[in-house]
Protein backbone atom coordinates (compact mmCIF):
# COMPACT_ATOMS: atom_id res chain seq x y z
CA UNK A 1 0.00 0.00 0.00
CA UNK A 2 1.34 3.23 -1.27
CA UNK A 3 1.97 5.99 1.82
CA UNK A 4 -0.28 9.49 0.56
CA UNK A 5 1.81 12.24 0.64
CA UNK A 6 0.14 15.12 2.33
CA UNK A 7 0.00 18.13 -0.15
CA UNK A 8 0.96 21.70 1.07
CA UNK A 9 -0.50 23.79 -1.41
CA UNK A 10 -0.36 24.66 -5.04
CA UNK A 11 2.47 27.33 -6.30
CA UNK A 12 2.00 29.66 -9.69
CA UNK A 13 4.93 30.95 -11.35
CA UNK A 14 3.96 34.61 -13.04
CA UNK A 15 5.60 36.54 -15.60
CA UNK A 16 5.36 39.37 -14.16
CA UNK A 17 4.47 41.53 -10.90
CA UNK A 18 1.13 43.29 -12.67
CA UNK A 19 0.22 39.71 -13.42
CA UNK A 20 0.57 38.37 -10.08
CA UNK A 21 -1.23 41.30 -8.67
CA UNK A 22 -4.04 40.79 -10.68
CA UNK A 23 -4.25 37.53 -9.76
CA UNK A 24 -4.05 37.52 -5.77
CA UNK A 25 -6.60 40.41 -6.39
CA UNK A 26 -8.64 37.86 -8.51
CA UNK A 27 -8.58 35.12 -6.48
CA UNK A 28 -9.53 36.76 -3.24
CA UNK A 29 -12.44 37.35 -4.69
CA UNK A 30 -13.51 34.01 -5.47
CA UNK A 31 -12.85 33.44 -1.92
CA UNK A 32 -9.23 32.27 -1.28
CA UNK A 33 -7.69 33.91 1.64
CA UNK A 34 -4.54 31.67 3.07
CA UNK A 35 -2.27 33.36 -0.26
CA UNK A 36 1.50 34.45 0.12
CA UNK A 37 3.15 35.63 -2.48
CA UNK A 38 7.54 35.04 -2.96
CA UNK A 39 9.18 37.65 -5.06
CA UNK A 40 12.59 39.09 -5.89
CA UNK A 41 11.46 43.28 -4.85
CA UNK A 42 8.74 44.36 -2.57
CA UNK A 43 5.92 45.01 -4.98
CA UNK A 44 3.38 48.25 -3.87
CA UNK A 45 0.29 47.10 -2.87
CA UNK A 46 1.14 43.64 -2.72
CA UNK A 47 0.19 43.64 0.87
CA UNK A 48 -3.17 44.92 0.43
CA UNK A 49 -4.12 42.92 -1.98
CA UNK A 50 -3.09 39.48 -0.14
CA UNK A 51 -5.12 41.25 3.09
CA UNK A 52 -2.13 40.95 5.91
CA UNK A 53 -2.71 42.95 8.69
CA UNK A 54 -0.79 45.63 9.85
CA UNK A 55 2.33 44.68 12.04
CA UNK A 56 2.52 44.47 15.82
CA UNK A 57 6.24 45.02 15.65
CA UNK A 58 6.00 48.88 16.52
CA UNK A 59 3.79 47.96 19.54
CA UNK A 60 6.38 45.78 20.98
CA UNK A 61 9.05 47.89 20.36
CA UNK A 62 7.20 50.96 21.96
CA UNK A 63 6.93 48.65 25.43
CA UNK A 64 10.47 47.36 24.97
CA UNK A 65 11.43 51.18 25.02
CA UNK A 66 8.74 51.94 28.18
CA UNK A 67 10.80 49.43 29.92
CA UNK A 68 14.04 51.12 29.29
CA UNK A 69 12.71 53.79 30.50
CA UNK A 70 10.80 52.88 33.44
CA UNK A 71 13.80 50.71 34.58
CA UNK A 72 16.28 53.53 34.08
CA UNK A 73 14.50 56.01 35.79
CA UNK A 74 13.23 53.73 39.21
CA UNK A 75 17.16 52.74 39.18
CA UNK A 76 18.32 55.82 39.28
CA UNK A 77 15.88 56.62 42.08
CA UNK A 78 16.60 53.95 44.15
CA UNK A 79 20.35 54.25 44.17
CA UNK A 80 19.94 58.09 44.78
CA UNK A 81 17.59 58.19 47.40
CA UNK A 82 17.34 54.24 48.53
CA UNK A 83 20.84 52.57 48.18
CA UNK A 84 23.27 55.43 49.10
CA UNK A 85 21.63 59.05 49.44
CA UNK A 86 24.40 61.83 49.03
CA UNK A 87 23.45 65.46 48.71
CA UNK A 88 26.09 66.73 46.77
CA UNK A 89 26.78 70.41 45.69
CA UNK A 90 23.04 70.73 46.69
CA UNK A 91 21.74 68.57 44.67
CA UNK A 92 18.23 66.88 45.65
CA UNK A 93 18.44 63.17 46.13
CA UNK A 94 16.75 62.38 42.90
CA UNK A 95 16.94 64.49 39.92
CA UNK A 96 15.68 62.75 36.51
CA UNK A 97 17.23 65.75 34.79
CA UNK A 98 21.35 64.46 35.08
CA UNK A 99 20.07 61.34 34.63
CA UNK A 100 18.57 62.20 30.75
CA UNK A 101 21.29 60.36 28.96
CA UNK A 102 20.87 56.95 30.86
CA UNK A 103 17.49 56.98 30.48
CA UNK A 104 17.27 57.40 26.51
CA UNK A 105 20.04 55.24 26.22
CA UNK A 106 18.68 52.12 28.03
CA UNK A 107 15.25 53.32 26.18
CA UNK A 108 17.13 52.86 22.84
CA UNK A 109 18.57 49.80 23.83
CA UNK A 110 15.83 48.01 25.34
CA UNK A 111 13.92 49.29 22.20
CA UNK A 112 16.70 47.89 19.10
CA UNK A 113 16.17 44.66 21.28
CA UNK A 114 12.55 44.40 20.78
CA UNK A 115 12.50 45.38 17.61
CA UNK A 116 14.69 42.53 16.42
CA UNK A 117 13.53 39.55 18.84
CA UNK A 118 9.38 40.81 18.04
CA UNK A 119 10.41 40.85 14.39
CA UNK A 120 12.09 37.27 14.90
CA UNK A 121 9.20 36.19 16.77
CA UNK A 122 6.52 37.37 14.59
CA UNK A 123 8.27 36.11 11.76
CA UNK A 124 8.35 32.62 13.19
CA UNK A 125 12.65 32.50 12.91
CA UNK A 126 14.44 31.06 12.58
CA UNK A 127 13.21 28.13 10.29
CA UNK A 128 15.44 25.76 8.75
CA UNK A 129 12.86 24.41 6.58
CA UNK A 130 9.36 25.34 4.63
CA UNK A 131 7.48 23.10 2.89
CA UNK A 132 7.89 25.99 -0.26
CA UNK A 133 11.06 24.60 -0.54
CA UNK A 134 10.10 21.59 -2.29
CA UNK A 135 9.02 23.85 -4.95
CA UNK A 136 11.11 21.98 -8.54
CA UNK A 137 12.81 25.95 -9.12
CA UNK A 138 12.89 26.75 -5.55
CA UNK A 139 16.17 28.04 -6.21
CA UNK A 140 15.10 31.14 -7.97
CA UNK A 141 12.47 32.09 -5.76
CA UNK A 142 14.43 35.26 -4.16
CA UNK A 143 15.81 35.63 -7.66
CA UNK A 144 14.13 36.29 -10.49
CA UNK A 145 10.38 34.39 -9.53
CA UNK A 146 6.94 35.88 -9.28
CA UNK A 147 5.67 32.96 -7.19
CA UNK A 148 2.41 32.76 -5.76
CA UNK A 149 1.82 29.80 -3.14
CA UNK A 150 -2.53 28.79 -2.02
CA UNK A 151 -2.11 26.53 0.85
CA UNK A 152 -4.15 23.57 0.91
CA UNK A 153 -5.75 23.93 4.52
CA UNK A 154 -7.78 27.27 2.38
CA UNK A 155 -11.59 26.70 2.48
CA UNK A 156 -11.79 27.61 -1.00
CA UNK A 157 -8.63 25.19 -1.92
CA UNK A 158 -9.58 22.14 -4.25
CA UNK A 159 -5.85 20.79 -6.09
CA UNK A 160 -7.02 21.07 -9.96
CA UNK A 161 -9.99 23.80 -9.86
CA UNK A 162 -7.10 25.92 -8.08
CA UNK A 163 -4.45 24.93 -10.58
CA UNK A 164 -6.91 25.80 -13.40
CA UNK A 165 -7.93 29.17 -12.11
CA UNK A 166 -4.31 29.65 -11.42
CA UNK A 167 -3.68 29.08 -15.47
CA UNK A 168 -6.16 30.99 -16.29
CA UNK A 169 -5.24 33.84 -14.21
CA UNK A 170 -1.70 33.94 -16.01
CA UNK A 171 0.62 31.65 -14.55
CA UNK A 172 2.96 30.17 -16.45
CA UNK A 173 2.97 26.99 -14.74
CA UNK A 174 1.76 25.15 -11.52
CA UNK A 175 2.68 22.85 -9.11
CA UNK A 176 1.59 20.80 -5.97
CA UNK A 177 3.61 21.05 -3.11
CA UNK A 178 3.95 18.69 -0.70
CA UNK A 179 4.57 18.78 3.22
Amino acid sequence: MAEQKKIFGIVGDFESPERLLDAIRELRRNGYSKLEAYTPFAIHGIDKALGSRPSKLGYIVLLAALIGTTSAVLLQWWTGTVSYPLVIGGKPLFAWEFGLPVIFELSVLLGSFGAVLGMLALNGLPRLYHPVFNYSKAAGLSDDRFLLVIEASDQAFRAHETADLMRALGAAETELIEA
